[in-house]
């Protein structure tokens, strides 16, 4: 079976995944889901989002807040943009056949590649010299020929796309020289953030000086809105992961059957903060919002991209939790607290954001819900500061999506609906 969008009949000597042409596919298609491929290929960030956020949160318990911050930052920005740039293409021009499948094969190497030098750009943001970008930048390099090469098919095959190919190929050519400089020249620590910042830039314009924003490939609403929402799933996967790291050594006795109150604190805040949080992000149909509302994909595409930071940190600020709970961290109970709250907080502002910007609409009942949002997770700090346990806390913030998700289910749902009939 193929997940081809071309209906074709196999026979003598042909392949069942022939060459396609890549002309584009509907951007009206119905029934679009997600592929097993484009969910094959997710795996690989799996890998790649899970190595930031351990170093992240091992960084950060032994009191290396800015090196810690400054990696983390880096690593998932580069990780969120190289899972946008395939996963845009795919929507528009995903043809299933095998060399597509090959090219995304090479780029899943790439991901495995940038993945295993992660650990290296944080223990390089530990010792304060140049940062190590080689082994990131090599995967990039990986991902990005297999990128050109799809975009060149797009360039020969499709007269209708062109210029869009052709501006995609040199600008992500562009972009790529200049990533290579950074990482192989000998330039110092304060050029090398100046240049990141500046290339970073060109990353996120890229779109724009290719196509003039979102709208000129023939990409899917509602498949890209539902990739969107598998990758915030995969990253919550983290928050999971984070829950289990830290309270996996709290387990009393020698079979470890003998739970602690730290360690069932944990577990409840850890599963409950990610529940809320799945909550809170699926209760935005953003799918009809880009249907309705083609003109904001770009805004929906990178607006995510502190989305998912958000997601992440939280996960590596339960792992360290665990950290200090163990008597494994060199900081103090507020700043834990702190390492939690701070992310759950950018997740949900970010949603609150992006909903508020993508309907062109803000609703006074959301000031409400995000006043109060706001004074939970202040509350956990300030309960932290007085000398609550840092378990308890850890309950505290876990309300502060619940917020969001009982104002959605009283009365939210009924504004959200009245601004999708005004579409």
């Amino acid at each position: 079976m193929s997940d081809s969008p071309h209906t074709s009949a196999t026979g003598r000597g042909r392949l069942a995944h022939r060459l396609l042409p890549m002309t584009g596919r509907d951007p009206e298609e119905t029934h679009r889901v997600a592929t097993p491929l484009e969910l094959l290929f997710d795996l690989t960030f799996v890998v790649a989002v899970g190595t930031a956020a351990h170093h992240f949160a091992e960084l950060l318990a032994e009191g290396h807040l800015a090196p810690a911050v400054l990696a983390f930052l880096l690593a998932m920005f580069a990780i969120s943009i190289a899972w946008i740039g395939f996963s845009w293409f795919a929507s528009a021009f995903g043809t299933d056949d095998w060399l597509y499948r090959t090219l995304t094969m090479v780029q899943m190497i790439g991901v495995v590649v940038f993945a295993l030098g992660i650990p290296a750009l944080f223990h390089s943001a530990e010792e304060g010299g140049r940062l190590n970008l080689r082994v990131m930048v090599l995967g990039y390099i990986v991902m990005r020929v297999a990128m050109v090469l799809q975009w060149w098919r797009v360039y020969r095959q499709s007269p209708e796309f062109r210029e869009v190919s052709k501006a995609d190929l040199l600008w992500t050519l562009v972009a790529q020289v200049c990533w290579t400089v950074v990482a192989f020249a000998h330039l110092p620590f304060l050029a090398v953030i100046v240049a990141v910042v500046v290339i970073g830039t060109l990353e996120l314009l890229l779109p724009l000086l290719a196509q003039g924003g979102a709208g000129g490939t023939p990409w899917h609403p509602h498949h890209v809105a539902e990739r969107y929402g598998l990758f915030a799933i995969i990253v919550l996967g983290e928050s999971v992961v984070g829950t289990a790291a830290s309270s996996g050594d709290l387990l009393g006795g020698a079979d470890g059957t003998r739970w602690t109150g730290d360690a069932v604190a944990v577990v409840v805040a850890g599963v409950g903060l990610t529940f809320g949080m799945w909550w809170v992000y699926f209760a935005t149909p953003f799918g009809d919002i880009l249907a309705h509302r083609r003109g904001r994909g770009y805004l929906f595409g990178y607006g995510h991209i502190p989305v998912f930071i958000g997601i992440a940190g939280v996960g590596a600020g339960l792992h360290v939790a665990g950290l200090y709970m163990e008597h494994h961290a060199h900081l103090g109970g507020t700043a834990v607290v702190l390492s939690l709250a701070l992310p759950a907080g950018l997740y949900l502002l970010m949603v609150y954001l992006l909903h508020t910007l993508l309907f062109s609409a803000a609703d006074r009942f959301h000031l409400l819900l995000i006043s109060l949002t706001l004074v939970v997770l202040a509350a956990a700090v300030l309960l932290s500061a007085a000398g609550t346990s840092v378990a308890v806390c850890l309950l505290v913030v876990m309300l502060a999506p619940f917020v969001t998700v009982i104002g959605y289910e009283t009365i939210g749902h009924r504004h959200q609906q009245r601004m999708l009939n005004e579409l």
